[in-house]
This record gives C-alpha cells, sequence and structure tokens, in this order.
C-alpha cells in the first residue's frame, strides 16, 4: 500500500512540477503539488508546500525550456 502512495505522489510531482509560465504561476503550481503531495504522505502541508515551490523555482530557472 505504502508503495502505491509513494508512487502516485512521485506522479503527481512529475506532472505538476514543470507547469508556469510565470515566476508566480510556477510558486502557485509548486506549493500545490508540494502540498497535495505532503498531504498524502501525511506530512506537514506548509512543509511541503515550501519544498514543492522551491523545487519549481529551481527546475524551471535551470531548464528553461521545459516550463
Amino acid at each position: 500500500m505504502r508503495a502505491i502512495l509513494y508512487t502516485s505522489a512521485l506522479g503527481l510531482f512529475t506532472a505538476l512540477s514543470a507547469c508556469g509560465d510565470t515566476t508566480g504561476e510556477q510558486v502557485a503550481f509548486g506549493a500545490g503539488a508540494g502540498a497535495v503531495g505532503s498531504a498524502l504522505l501525511g506530512g506537514h502541508l506548509l512543509t511541503g508546500a515550501a519544498v514543492g515551490t522551491a523545487a519549481n523555482l529551481i527546475y524551471c530557472k535551470e531548464n528553461p525550456g521545459r516550463c
């Protein structure tokens, strides 16, 4: 059961992590993906949102052609 949960969370992160044309959209999508993923894994929502935001911003700055 735990493997299905982790796989679902990873799929969610992958689907939403590279979204957003502007910095504001990247922050919103990253925070949303992080919060939902954290909720699925039973973690703290604010921490998940912060990690998701940072991950999405870094990814989009490092790979501008993929965002």
